[in-house]
C-alpha cells in the first residue's frame, strides 16, 4: 500500500494525545460518609473494574477512528504493477486482411477488434494505432473513431515479423516508459513459422479473435478451357477446405444480365465451365453464395474484340513453319525476301523476324534498332554462312551478346529454362528428359545469360532478353531437327504473343503488369483508368503504335476497369483480388517468454490499463471511521 500524501501520515502522531489524557487524567474523588461501606465492598470492586474495561474499549475505537481519518486524507492506494507512476505507451496493430471478413460472435473479426477499441478508451487517452495500409500516430478514438468505423479490408497484407517490427518504431524514445505493442490478427498460417526477436523493452501481446466458420469456398482462376471458330468455353476452378459440399451454385453474368447458372459438388477443389459465343465482348461475373469470408466469392474477367498481332518475317530461307505457326486468327503474318523488303512496312509491325540472312545491311540495322526503341521484338534465326561483322553490329545495337566463333559438330539441346519469361507459363510440368532435337552446327556467343534452350555443354540455343531474340544455329532442316520438336511452338508463340502484352482475361491486384493498347494518341495526350465515374491515370509509355500501361497500387480493388482515350472507350480490364487468404488455416499459438495471447482485445486491453491503474482506498478508511464511531457510540451508551 501507498499513499498519494504520506506527509500526513505526520498526523498519526496526535494519537498520542488521547492515550495521554486517558492514562494521566486526575479525578479528585469527595469522600462520603457511609454507614455500612463493608457491604459494598464488593460491588465497588466490580464496579471499578469494568468501567476500565468500558474505558479501554473506548479509547481504542477513538483511536482507530482517528487513524481512519488520517489515513483516508492521506489517501493510500494498492497497484498491480511497480511502474504506475511511469508513462504508458500503446501500439495496436490492427489487421485489416481479407481473412479478417470471417464471421466472429459480433460480426466480422475485424469489425469485433474496433468496437472493442471503440469501448475500451476514453475520448482523452492517446495511443497508435496501424492497420496493413494506414497508420494513426499518438491520436484519441475521439479523431479516428469514424475513420475505424469505416475501415475497409486490404488486399495486401504484413508479414507479421514486418508488423512487429514496424510497431516498434512507434515507440518514443523514452526508456522510462511501459511500451505494450498488440498485435491482432487471425495469426492465418503461412509458409514459415511465426516468429518474434525478443525485445525486453516491449511487451508484446498477441490477440487472435476466433472465427465461428471454418469452411470457405473460393473462386480461384478463370480460363479458356476450350476454342472453336464458334464459341469459347471458359474454364473455373473453386477449392474448399473441410467437410465436402454439395449443390454450390454457381452464376455467370454478362455486366448484370444473368447469362448461364450451374451448380458443383465440392471436396477440395471443383471445375466447372461456361460456353460464350466467340466475336462478341465479354464482360463477365462470376459469384458463388458462401457465408465465410466474402471478397473470394466475386471473379471479374472480360474477353475484348483483341487486336491481331503484326509479324513480318524477312527470309533468305523457307519460312513455311512460320506460316503454320502464325494463323490468321491470331496473327496478321507478311513475308518478304529480303532482297525485295519494303522498309516502310517495318514500323507498323509488332515482330520482326530475320529468317536466315547471310549478311545485314546498314540500313536494315539501323531501322531494327529504331523499331526495336519504339517498342517492337526481333526475332533473328541466323544463318549457316552468315557475314560475321554485320550480325555482330546488329547484336549491339540489340543489346544481346555477340558471336565468337562456329563450331560444326553435332550438339543436342537439352536444357530448358523454365524460369525465363518466354516459357514461364508454357508447360505443365518441367521434366528433364525428352526427345532432344539436335544441330550440325551452332555459333558460340560471349555470353550464354538470359538463355531460352541450351546445348548439353551449356551453350544457349536460344537467347533472348528485352525484345530481342537470337538462334545460335540455322534452324533448315539440314542442320537441325528442330522445327519437328515440340519445343518450338512455345518458343515462337509466345515471342510473338509477348511482342504486343493483349488484356488478358483478368489481373492480379498488386502485382506489376504491363498491358499494351494498341493505338495512336497524340504527343501530349494519355490513356486513364475510369472505374464507377472516378478516373486514375496509371503508369504508361508511349510508342509510335500503342501505349504499354504498367499497373501497380492501381486498383485498390476488383472489377472491370474502362481504358479511356479522353472519352473514348479503347479497352475493358478485370483486376481481382488475390486469394492467398482464402485457406482458413490458423497458427496454433501458445504463450512463451516473447509474448503472451489472447483471444479478446478488450481483456487486453483492460490488463494493459490495471497494471498502469491504481486502487484507491481511502473510500474504506471513511466507511472504517464512521464505522468506530457508531462502535464508540454504543460501547459509551450499552455497556454498564
Amino acid at each position: 500500500m501507498q499513499f498519494k500524501h504520506p506527509e500526513l501520515l505526520w498526523a498519526l502522531l496526535l494519537l498520542l494525545i488521547p492515550i495521554i489524557i486517558h492514562l494521566f487524567q486526575l479525578r479528585r474523588f469527595q469522600k462520603v460518609a457511609f454507614t455500612n461501606v463493608k457491604f459494598l465492598k464488593n460491588v465497588k470492586l466490580q464496579t471499578r473494574k469494568s468501567s476500565q474495561i468500558k474505558k479501554w474499549l473506548a479509547l481504542i475505537t477513538r483511536l482507530l477512528l482517528m487513524a481512519c481519518l488520517v489515513f483516508a486524507f492521506a489517501q493510500p492506494f494498492t497497484t498491480n504493477s511497480d511502474t504506475f507512476n511511469t508513462k504508458n505507451e500503446t501500439v495496436i496493430y490492427l489487421d485489416n486482411s481479407f481473412s479478417m471478413q470471417a464471421k466472429g460472435n459480433n460480426g466480422s473479426l475485424l469489425n469485433e477488434a474496433i468496437q472493442d477499441i471503440l469501448k475500451s478508451y476514453s475520448d482523452q487517452e492517446e495511443l497508435t494505432i496501424f492497420t496493413n495500409d494506414n497508420t494513426y500516430r499518438n491520436t484519441s478514438i475521439k479523431a479516428i473513431s469514424n475513420d475505424l468505423i469505416k475501415l475497409s479490408h486490404s488486399s495486401t497484407q504484413l508479414d507479421y515479423s514486418s508488423a512487429f517490427l514496424k510497431g516498434k518504431q512507434f515507440f518514443s524514445k523514452d526508456e522510462t516508459s511501459v511500451k505494450n505493442l498488440v498485435l491482432v490478427s487471425d495469426f492465418q498460417q503461412k509458409d514459415k513459422p511465426l516468429e518474434f526477436t525478443a525485445d525486453s523493452s516491449v511487451t508484446l501481446r498477441l490477440v487472435q479473435p476466433k472465427a465461428i466458420y471454418s469452411n470457405n469456398i473460393s473462386i480461384d482462376s478463370v480460363y479458356i478451357d476450350k476454342y472453336t471458330n464458334e464459341n469459347t468455353e471458359i474454364g473455373i476452378n473453386l477449392s474448399h477446405l473441410r467437410e465436402p459440399i454439395k449443390n454450390v451454385s454457381v452464376a455467370l453474368h454478362n455486366n448484370e444480365e444473368l447469362v448461364a447458372k450451374t451448380s458443383v459438388d465440392i471436396a477440395t477443389e471443383a471445375k466447372t465451365t461456361f460456353t460464350i459465343p466467340n466475336n462478341t465482348s465479354f464482360n463477365g461475373v462470376l459469384s458463388i453464395e458462401d457465408a465465410s469470408l466474402q471478397y473470394d466469392n466475386s471473379f471479374y474477367f472480360n474477353i475484348n474484340l483483341n487486336d491481331k498481332i503484326k509479324v513480318l518475317s524477312i527470309n533468305e530461307a523457307s519460312d513455311n513453319f512460320l506460316r503454320k505457326l502464325y494463323t490468321d486468327d491470331e496473327f496478321i503474318y507478311k513475308s518478304y525476301d529480303y532482297k525485295s523488303l519494303d522498309y516502310s512496312n517495318l514500323e507498323s509491325q509488332n515482330l520482326i523476324i530475320l529468317n536466315e540472312l547471310e549478311t545485314i545491311s546498314n540500313a536494315l540495322i539501323s531501322a531494327l534498332k529504331a523499331f526495336k526503341s519504339d517498342g517492337g521484338t526481333v526475332l533473328i534465326i541466323t544463318s549457316g554462312k552468315l557475314n560475321l561483322n554485320s550480325y555482330n553490329q546488329l547484336l549491339r545495337e540489340l543489346d544481346l551478346p555477340y558471336i565468337t566463333s562456329q563450331f560444326k559438330s553435332e550438339k543436342r539441346i537439352t536444357t530448358i529454362n523454365y524460369d525465363h519469361p518466354i516459357l514461364r507459363d508454357a508447360f505443365y510440368t518441367r521434366i528433364s528428359n525428352f526427345q532432344y532435337p539436335k544441330v550440325n552446327s551452332y555459333y558460340a556467343l560471349s555470353s550464354s545469360s538470359n538463355a531460352i534452350y541450351s546445348y548439353e555443354d551449356s551453350n544457349p540455343f536460344l537467347i533472348g532478353k528485352q525484345k530481342a531474340f537470337l538462334f545460335t544455329s540455322a534452324i533448315n532442316s539440314k542442320n537441325s531437327n528442330f522445327k519437328k520438336s515440340p519445343l518450338i511452338v512455345p518458343a515462337l508463340y509466345n515471342i510473338a504473343k509477348q511482342s504486343l502484352e493483349i488484356p488478358k482475361l483478368y489481373y492480379s491486384i498488386g502485382n506489376a503488369n504491363t498491358i499494351d493498347i494498341n493505338t495512336t494518341i497524340g504527343q501530349d495526350a494519355i490513356l486513364s483508368f475510369e472505374k464507377d465515374g472516378k478516373k486514375t491515370i496509371p503508369l504508361q509509355q508511349t510508342f509510335s503504335k500503342k501505349v504499354s500501361l504498367i499497373t501497380g497500387d492501381y486498383p485498390k480493388s476488383s472489377g472491370i476497369i474502362n481504358v479511356m482515350n479522353n472519352t473514348v472507350l479503347l479497352k475493358k480490364l478485370s483486376f481481382n483480388y488475390k486469394r492467398n487468404e482464402s485457406n482458413l488455416t490458423y497458427y496454433n499459438l501458445s504463450n512463451n517468454n516473447n509474448y503472451t495471447i489472447d483471444t479478446s482485445l478488450s481483456s487486453t486491453i483492460e490488463t494493459i490499463k490495471s497494471n498502469a491503474s491504481i486502487n484507491a482506498l481511502w473510500k474504506w478508511f471513511v466507511i472504517f471511521a464512521l464505522v468506530f464511531l457508531i462502535i464508540e457510540m454504543l460501547i459509551l451508551k450499552y455497556p454498564k
